[in-house]
């Protein structure tokens, strides 16, 4: 498949991601997830454990399990405040997408269960008009899907395992246009390319008490390693382009999960903690086919360090079965930013955040039953002094609204 990179501009790509967890990582995929602010690994008892959890699947019911969702996702607009001089100022766009999301569960055959899962894991976008703030991101966007099947095996009463093999497939869309005020040099710059990489995952559960569940979940880092057309211009001394081949290389980071959940008599409680390596993202280095000589493009040779740092995140989940019919959830989190005052850039403005979520799950029959989640980010300003920023974001933050409906045959 053809790709149009622009390598430049790649220096960006893939930090340009979610709006509501650190980094451009986004935790919630499912109805559940969403409602328990993705606290929902020890505690996935449905067709999501697939993906959550596939250790769990173990102690499903003897039943093939679907579950398919819609998050409509809203990104209000951040405001940047330059101290140095208004004419710096900005506000992004809003965003609007619908990330859709497939979960599958099979039944028991000789201890073995098998899981599938769509899910989009990555990604997102930020634009930018004013000239200041989109001289580094006009637009990015980035989309990550993750296609997951996995296996468990169940040992005793006990114990799970469980493992799979991740094909994601990534695409990436973007633009630039610079002009220095003081001597009307423009740079112009543009992207739409995609890849394909493989990962891995595993899982494992253990039961000490029927209602406890103890389990830890690790997804491997896994290279993006975009390659394709790239394209670059500049007015100075006169007009100029270059097009040759190009490629870069950036993480998906690997997450590592440790999560309890206890239920008492009609309520479960998921603690859930997790760690995202962003320490794998220390640069981006570019490679070019054909030399970059241009005294105003030449700049574009280097590595840009990012040095982004590990990340925890702490989740509490609640659900409730209200009645045979009605299921109630709500969570909380606490997510720490990976990037690092120094690399802050517009491409993502991150800074920790606060999660409020709630839902609910309404069975219509035994095979179906349908679900509702909200989930509220609520991002801390953020103050930066670097290279290239000198001021202050506020305003971020992000609205989820998911529907799901689970079906058992």
């Amino acid at each position: 498949m053809k790709k149009k990179i622009s390598v430049l501009a790649l220096s960006s790509i893939l930090i340009t991601g979610s709006a509501w967890a650190a980094g451009y990582r986004i935790p919630e995929q499912s109805v559940d997830s969403v409602a328990k602010a993705g606290a929902n690994v020890a505690s996935s008892m449905d067709a999501d454990a697939s993906y959550y959890n596939p250790a769990n699947m173990s102690w499903l019911k003897d039943a093939w399990q679907f579950e398919g969702a819609l998050t409509y996702i809203n990104l209000p607009a951040i405001t940047y405040t330059d101290n140095r001089t208004p004419s710096y100022n900005g506000e992004s766009e809003t965003e609007h997408f619908v990330l859709p999301t497939i979960f599958l569960v099979s039944p028991e055959m000789n201890n073995f269960r098998f899981g599938f899962s769509v899910t989009a894991p990555f990604g997102l976008a930020k634009r930018w008009t004013q000239p200041f703030p989109r001289s580094y991101a006009q637009e990015y966007s980035l989309k990550v899907f993750d296609i997951n099947p996995t296996v468990a095996y169940q040992i005793g009463d006990k114990f799970s395992l469980a493992g799979g093999v991740r094909m994601l497939y990534s695409s990436a869309k973007l633009s630039n246009y610079a002009v220095r005020s003081d001597s009307g040099i423009a740079v112009n710059r543009g992207m739409d390319g995609d890849t394909v990489e493989w990962g891995w995952n595993l899982a494992a559960s253990l039961r000490p008490m029927d209602n406890m569940n103890l389990s830890v979940t690790y997804r491997s880092n896994v290279d993006l390693d975009l390659e394709g057309d790239v394209n670059m211009g500049t007015n100075y001394p006169r007009p100029y382009s270059l097009f040759t081949g190009g490629s870069v290389s950036v993480p998906a980071p690997a997450v590592l999960s440790v999560s309890m959940a206890y239920t008492i008599e009609k309520a479960t409680v998921d603690l859930t903690w997790d760690r995202t390596y962003w320490s794998e993202y220390e640069n981006i280095a570019f490679q070019y086919d054909a030399p970059v000589t241009h005294p105003v493009l030449a700049v574009f040779n280097q590595p840009i360090p990012k040095n982004w740092e590990d990340s925890d995140s702490y989740r509490i989940g609640l659900s409730y079965e209200l009645n045979p019919t009605w299921t109630l959830m709500a969570g909380f989190a606490y997510d720490e930013t990976a990037v690092p005052e120094s690399t802050l850039g517009f491409e993502l403005p991150d800074s920790d955040s606060f999660l409020y979520s709630l839902g609910a799950r309404y069975r219509v029959n035994e095979q179906i039953e349908l679900g509702v989640a909200y989930l509220y980010d609520y991002k801390t300003s953020r103050s930066v002094s670097n290279d290239t920023i000198n001021g202050t974001f506020t305003d971020a933050s992000a609205h989820l609204l998911s529907f799901g409906l689970s079906y058992d045959f």
